[in-house]
């Protein structure tokens, strides 16, 4: 758990620290468009602003717990990839099965997906689209 938490604590640290150092809200403009979100996915997180942090390794993991440390102003996208294209409405009930961009990789684009299927099933066989 702990070799879990790390990472992801240190791109929150991370994302926040930049955050502060990044253009003020008055800098932004107040219409900002969003990403279009596809109905087989859940986007999370408002205004995202890319940093300059690594893309932790939670795969297998809880997806409602990743999105919860990776914090609010990161744009994270859940999409299932059991191929059945269900809405990922609780988070919490689904594991991560692949990430956009992948483990360890630079994070420098939003939303970052996560490919995920319910909890009791199977990542074998999927893949992130």
């Amino acid at each position: 758990m702990t070799k879990l938490l790390r990472p992801v604590l240190t791109v929150a640290l991370l994302a926040s620290a930049t955050a502060c150092a990044g253009a003020s809200v008055a800098d932004r403009p107040a219409d900002t468009p969003t990403a279009s979100k596809p109905a087989a996915s859940k986007s999370v997180g408002a205004n995202p602003q890319p940093v300059t942090a690594s893309m932790p390794d939670v795969t297998g993991g809880n997806a409602g717990r990743a999105v919860e440390q990776m914090g609010p102003d990161t744009e994270v996208t859940l999409k299932d990839v059991s191929g059945k294209g269900r809405p990922v409405d609780d988070p919490a009930e689904w594991k991560i099965c692949h990430t956009r961009p992948g483990p360890n990789q630079q994070i420098t684009d939003y939303p970052v997906i996560l490919g995920v299927v319910r909890a009791a099933e199977s990542c074998e066989g999927t893949a992130l689209k």
